[in-house]
């Protein structure tokens, strides 16, 4: 039987532990230069997040990617987790990767080839594979358009629901909905979080517009275990902001009544 790596056995302990984590998701090319990107990771892992993730739709790969990983990694205390947007979005300096399939994706291509291609490469460079099923849901913005989406409608919670169970049932330990980044009609409805969660018996992260320590408490409230915050701490990235943002996530994870 194979076991739970490291990575995702700290995921499960810190969940244990705490009842709901957070994430920072820094995307470089989002930033003016990389040096604000790393301040801005350094930053997060200051404010008590759990994980930093590194990664975006477009771009990050190369020498930009190996110099942004290795220098976050050289400032955190926290594992560095890819959020791939291609199989090129890998580098060695990282501790794990979301070893993801855009499962409602019209392209077999984002949902089995590119993981096949990338697979060899994550085994020779050393770093867990974190096996996710990835949802996109309205308006699904940047990865919507470049993962060639179906998207789930934002009114049909029980569509988010019955993918997520096939992730599962699959064999996925993550699943994550994602609205994309910085949707303009903001995260995914309440509704959609307590419909997925209440079916899922692993970890269900929810990605793509939390733009308040109140939202993270009310879509923690809702059932999600772990979220993703990007856009929200390129703006203003003090370390008060991100400790707002996590003990919402934690004080929402207590209300949870699932």
């Amino acid at each position: 039987m194979i076991q739970p790596g490291k990575i995702e056995k700290y995921i499960y302990d810190e969940l244990e532990r705490k009842k709901g984590l957070m994430f920072a998701l820094i995307d470089p090319l989002d930033y003016i230069n990389i040096d604000v990107a790393i301040k801005t990771a350094k930053t997060a892992n200051e404010g008590g997040v759990d994980i930093i993730l590194i990664g975006g739709s477009t771009g990050i790969q190369g020498e930009l990617l190996d110099t942004v990983a290795e220098r976050i990694k050289e400032n955190v205390n926290v594992p560095i987790v890819l959020f791939p947007g291609n199989i090129n979005t890998i580098t060695k300096y990282a501790d794990a990767v979301y070893f993801m399939s855009l499962l409602n994706s019209k392209n077999p291509y984002w949902i089995t080839h590119a993981q096949m291609l990338a697979a060899p490469i994550v085994k020779q460079y050393g770093i867990e594979p974190l096996s996710v099923g990835y949802i996109v849901i309205e308006p699904g913005g940047t990865v919507g358009w470049v993962g060639e989406a179906n998207l789930i409608p934002r009114d049909k919670p029980k569509l988010a629901a019955a993918m997520a169970l096939g992730a599962q049932y699959m064999g996925f330990k993550f699943v994550i909905t994602d609205a994309g980044s910085n949707p303009a009609i903001g995260h995914i409805p309440l509704e959609m979080v307590k419909t997925v969660s209440s079916i899922l018996d692993v970890p269900y992260i929810v990605a793509g517009g939390i733009k308040t320590p109140e939202q993270a408490k009310n879509v923690m409230k809702a059932g999600a275990d772990i979220i993703q915050v990007g856009t929200a701490f390129e703006s203003e990235s003090g370390a008060q902001k991100v400790t707002d943002f996590v003990k919402a996530v934690r004080e929402g994870a207590k209300l949870c009544v699932q």
